[in-house]
């Protein structure tokens, strides 16, 4: 593994309309890349804190963050992979079986993954009969995949790219990218490179988290450095537009707490406007998400939890208890960063052997198993990974005894069980 330092620069301009009028609408403390946990070998290298506060752009309402992490330091050594996550796959499989479903492709017709990783979506159209090609910045991913005879170029998308990948393989009847329409800066030459790769009647379809789930269900630890822009349909209905592109439809989907899977053709292609198009824009308008209004309770939210979080665990030691975090996870890093709960906790906990023996980014709080909850148990539990308390009280229901208890920091402060 290459070791990078990561470096940041700070981009003053919309990443959808290039406007500069930019305003702070969800201060965040600064973080350390968040899913950068390291080994022990590792504990010397700098792991940098960056800012990660969230802007709305005045003319166009797209909420993003300025500050850009070198992407080569994000993605390079990249080591998650879709298929490490049976549930992901689960949702590609479906998710590529409805696109088949309703658009019905032929043998033969070429299909192009943006981001592809492993290549768990190139081979679910490849046993359609499709042709496939994937890119992606993970070297030793890309390779894998390649050699599993899922064809994938090492780069990063853009439009140069997307025009010889048409002169190479031909136009593309789909382009698919799915939780990286958001992590780029330069989403104009993506946008462009899928224009260019696109035959006229094709479609380009991309999942990414829904501004308005983050706000109303409180997914602030979804925000860190990988996710660049934080999308809704209204900028983003704008921004097609203005390269020749068109939103046809939208579905909302639960995936990462609440997302949105969009389709999108070039202007004037054959695909009818959705009715759900004009509504969510509605929708967005009518609570004002154009102009930072509902960012207001979500702060004050943070605030309230962050004081009270650190009331009840100051308390806790106080009286010699030990506390333990549940999860080792990106968005873990997020909460327990703006919580400043790292001073609170003992070590984290996670049921994935492969986070055992890690440490946290820049706060090296040691990753134990799961079962140090029964051997040496803490007096408290703060279940970091708050979305998936469910799936964690039904796994560790037996640790919850004898005055111990489990504390779920979000949305409200609340002892479990």
């Amino acid at each position: 593994m290459t070791s990078l330092v990561p470096t940041h620069r700070r981009n003053p301009h919309c990443r959808l309309c290039r406007a500069t009028d930019l305003k702070k609408v969800l201060p965040l403390e600064p973080s350390p890349i968040a899913d950068a946990y390291v080994p022990a070998s590792r504990l010397s290298e700098p792991q940098p804190r960056f800012p990660m506060d969230l802007y709305q752009c005045a003319a166009c309402g797209h909420v993003q963050l300025l500050d850009v992490v070198s992407a080569e330091s994000l993605f390079k050594d990249y080591i998650y992979r879709t298929s490490d996550s049976l549930g992901l796959v689960e949702h590609f499989r479906r998710y590529i079986e409805s696109l088949a479903k309703r658009f019905s492709p032929q043998p033969g017709q070429l299909a192009v993954d943006i981001g592809s990783n492993d290549g768990t979506v190139l081979r679910f159209w490849q046993e359609r009969g499709l042709r496939v090609y994937g890119i992606d910045p993970a070297e030793q991913i890309a390779s894998e995949a390649t050699a599993k005879g899922l064809p994938t170029q090492c780069a990063f998308f853009n439009e140069s790219l997307g025009r010889s990948f048409r002169a190479k393989l031909g136009a593309a009847t789909f382009v698919t990218a799915n939780n990286v329409f958001a992590h780029a800066d330069d989403l104009a030459g993506i946008l462009d490179g899928v224009r260019e790769l696109l035959a006229d009647d094709g479609i380009f379809v991309f999942e990414v988290s829904y501004l308005v789930d983050i706000i109303e269900k409180g997914l602030f630890d979804t925000v860190y450095h990988e996710h660049l822009c934080y999308h809704s349909i209204g900028p983003l209905r704008k921004f097609f537009r203005a390269h020749g592109m068109e939103l046809f439809d939208v579905e909302l989907i639960p995936t990462k707490g609440g997302s949105m899977r969009v389709f999108a053709q070039k202007h004037g292609s054959r695909q009818p406007i959705a009715p759900i198009v004009d509504e969510l824009v509605t929708r967005e308008q009518a609570m004002s998400l154009d102009a930072g209004v509902p960012f207001g309770p979500l702060v004050k939210t943070l605030a309230d939890n962050k004081a009270r979080l650190h009331a009840e665990l100051t308390e806790v030691r106080r009286q010699g208890g030990r506390v333990a975090g549940f999860g080792a996870s990106a968005t873990v890093t997020t909460l327990l960063t703006h919580f400043e709960l790292a001073p609170l906790l003992d070590y984290l906990v996670d049921d994935n052997p492969k986070r055992s023996g890690l440490y946290s980014p820049h706060f090296h709080i040691p990753v134990l198993s799961s079962q140090i909850l029964y051997d040496r148990p803490p007096a408290c539990v703060v279940i970091l990974a708050w979305q998936y308390a469910t799936p964690i009280l039904a796994k560790h229901q037996n640790y919850a005894r004898d005055g111990r208890y489990f504390l779920l920091p979000m949305p409200a402060i609340k002892r479990l069980p």
